[in-house]
C-alpha cells in the first residue's frame, strides 16, 4: 500500500500478552476500513507476543513489527506516532480488540467535521459482566473546552485509545507522552482536547477494554498510587488554570479501606472538589464537606 493512501495508523504497544494479542489483531486485521497500517511495537516482550506478531504479519503485509529494548508504554506509543504514516492516529492496547466497523466510522466522521479528534464510546469488558461508559447517542462537533471535556467525560476516564487524531495536529504541538510515569493518560488527553480544532462524537461505534489484573490501572503499590496522585493534580490544575469546568464527578483515585480476609469493611472515598464519603460495607453512612483534598494531601506531603 502507498505511504500517501494510509488513512489510519493504529499504534499497538506489545508486553508480555500472548493470551489476548490474537484476539486483538483479528479486530484490526478485520476492519472495514482497508487503508490502515497496524503498527506493532514489541517493547521487549519475554512471552510468545513476537511469534504471534511474526505469524500475524504473513497473514497481512498491513502489520509492521518494530522491535525495542523495554523502554515502557509512554516511550513505545511516542515511538509510535514518529512512525506513523497516516492521515490519523490511533492507539489500541494489546489485550484489547474493536469492532470490525470501528475505524470507518470514526474516521468518515472525523473527515466530514474536519475535525482533529473523533471519539467512540467504549465497554469495558470484565470477567464475566460489561458496561458501556460513554453511551454516545448523536454525531455531533464541539469545539468549546468545556463541552469537549464534558463529552469525553474528562477528568472521569482520560483513556487514549477510544479515539482518533489527526496526525500533523499532533506533531504540530508537539504531542508526546511524558516518559517514565504512570498514569500518562491524564496529562496527554486533558491538553489534546484542549488545543484541538473540536471533537466530533461517533456512536455505536465500540472499543472493547479488557480490565487485567496486574495491569497499571490495577496496581496498588507506593509508585504507582504517588504517579496517580502527581497525575490528577497536575490534570485538575490545567483544568483550572485553562478555565475548563469540572463537568462531571469525579473520585480521586487514592482511598483509603479497612479489609478483613479480603472483604473491605470501611471506606473513605474523596471526590472532587472538597467532599468525602465514609462507606461501611459500601453503603454511604456520612458525607462530608472538607478543604481541597489535593491541596491538603500536597501539604502533607511537603511537610
Amino acid at each position: 500500500m502507498e505511504t500517501n493512501s494510509i488513512k489510519v495508523s493504529i499504534i499497538v504497544p506489545v508486553y508480555n500478552v500472548e493470551k489476548y494479542l490474537p484476539e486483538c489483531l483479528d479486530s484490526l486485521i478485520a476492519q472495514t476500513l482497508k487503508e490502515i497500517e497496524i503498527i506493532c511495537i514489541n517493547d521487549g516482550t519475554k512471552d510468545n507476543s513476537l511469534q504471534i506478531l511474526e505469524l500475524y504479519k504473513i497473514k497481512d503485509n498491513r502489520i509492521k513489527i518494530i522491535n525495542q529494548e523495554n523502554q515502557g508504554l509512554s516511550a513505545t506509543r511516542n515511538n509510535g506516532i514518529k512512525t506513523a504514516s497516516g492521515e490519523y492516529i490511533a492507539f489500541v492496547d494489546s489485550d484489547d480488540w474493536v469492532d470490525n466497523d470501528y475505524f470507518e466510522k470514526l474516521y468518515n466522521a472525523a473527515k466530514k467535521y474536519d475535525s482533529d479528534v473523533a471519539i467512540g464510546d467504549f465497554y469495558r469488558q470484565g470477567k464475566i459482566l460489561k458496561s458501556k461508559k460513554l453511551k454516545l447517542t448523536t454525531t455531533e462537533f464541539y469545539t468549546d473546552s468545556a463541552q469537549k471535556a464534558k463529552q469525553a467525560l474528562v477528568p472521569k476516564y482520560n483513556y487514549v485509545w477510544n479515539k482518533l487524531y489527526r496526525k500533523t495536529f499532533l506533531i504540530k504541538n508537539n504531542f508526546f507522552f511524558p516518559e517514565g510515569k504512570y498514569y500518562e493518560d491524564m496529562y496527554w488527553t486533558i491538553r489534546v482536547l484542549k488545543e484541538s480544532n473540536g471533537i466530533v462524537t461517533v456512536p455505536k461505534t465500540f472499543y472493547h477494554y479488557r480490565k487485567v489484573k496486574g495491569s497499571i490501572v490495577t496496581q496498588k503499590s507506593i509508585n504507582y498510587q504517588l504517579d496517580r496522585f502527581t497525575a490528577e493534580k497536575d490534570m485538575l490544575d490545567y483544568m483550572k488554570e485553562n478555565n475548563i469546568p469540572v463537568l462531571v464527578p469525579y473520585k480521586y483515585g487514592q482511598k483509603e479501606r479497612l479489609k478483613i480476609f479480603g472483604v473491605t469493611l470501611f471506606r473513605i472515598e474523596h471526590y472532587y472538589p472538597n467532599t468525602t464519603k465514609f462507606k461501611l460495607f459500601g453503603c454511604v453512612t456520612i458525607a462530608a464537606f472538607e478543604k481541597n483534598y489535593l491541596q491538603k494531601i500536597t501539604m502533607e506531603r511537603e511537610i
